[in-house]
């Protein structure tokens, strides 16, 4: 599990005591590590400085683990390398992908991204994305439909030709499917929030435990259908308020600069959803 981790902000400004307190409470979860200057973390619209400060606040709480940045250009992976990531995550780009990703991959590992076209993606055909897995430096690819488990299954299936590559589930809305599937790892924005259940749901699939794994994947699911809905890029804002409902962060420090604002009844069904999540549900003998 890595998380996609959001940038907590008040107004237009980083919130740094709700981002110190955030990578804090995460470095208590057992994650792989965390992604940066993702989608989730508005990587492309944050500041140079901002970038740089949130990645060391992260790598400061997070020594050992892998960090995982977004980028858009070859000096956005020059920045990550400084600061200590380990690997970029490649934002979509339609003009020469391949070699897009090749130099990115001249200064760290690059982890490939098929998002969908809504959110700024790109439909990478099959023999794109065999390009680009073929490129040394491409250690997986990242796939984000939202909703298209068609496209997430024909991905799956090509990945079959690159066994030494990791297929990374971004799938919020069917995050347990994309595990049955062949996914080995989670590169996930949900999983900003609500961390542990959904680290529990990826530990049950690997130990067998199915019936805890189909639970658990109900759980999540609730969940992500209050925070991943119209307006979808409202997601960031909802899982900050997530994080605040949970008591990760204060209340005050949930702004989303580039986000749509969004109506105090959405506020209190992230509150709801968070509430069930945490709340067991006893099964009937």
């Amino acid at each position: 599990m890595i998380p996609a981790v959001p940038v907590p902000f008040r107004g237009r400004e980083l919130a740094d005591d709700a981002q110190q307190a955030y990578a804090t409470w995460m470095a208590e979860h057992q994650v792989a590590g965390v992604a940066v200057w993702a989608h989730t973390g508005r990587g492309p619209h944050l500041s140079r400085d901002v970038r740089r400060r949130v990645l060391a606040t992260w790598r400061a709480a997070l020594p050992l683990s892998t960090i995982v940045a977004g980028a858009t250009s070859r000096e956005m992976a020059v920045d990550a390398k400084a600061g200590g990531a380990n690997a970029v995550l490649a934002f979509p780009r339609a003009d020469d992908p391949v070699g897009y990703h090749e130099l990115l991959g001249r200064e760290l590992p690059v982890i490939a991204f098929y998002l969908y076209e809504a959110a700024g993606g790109v439909a990478y055909d099959n023999p794109t994305l065999h390009a680009i897995l073929a490129l040394p430096s491409v250690i997986g690819i990242k796939v984000a439909t939202l909703d298209s488990v068609v496209t997430f299954q024909r991905i799956a299936g090509l990945m079959r030709d690159h066994p030494d590559k990791l297929l990374i589930t971004g799938e919020d809305r069917f995050l347990g499917y994309s595990l049955t599937m062949g996914a080995r790892a989670a590169l996930i924005g949900m999983g900003a929030a609500l961390t542990d259940l959904q680290v529990a749901l990826m530990e049950s699939f690997r130990s067998g435990d199915f019936g805890k794994f189909v639970r658990l994947s109900g759980v999540c699911d609730r969940f992500a259908s209050a925070t991943f809905v119209p307006p979808m890029e409202g997601y960031v804002r909802r899982m900050l308020w997530a994080l605040a409902a949970d008591g990760v962060i204060p209340d005050d420090a949930c702004d989303d600069p580039w986000g749509p604002s969004l109506p105090p009844a959405e506020r209190d069904a992230v509150r709801s959803a968070v509430r069930e999540a945490r709340t067991p549900r006893i099964t009937p003998a």
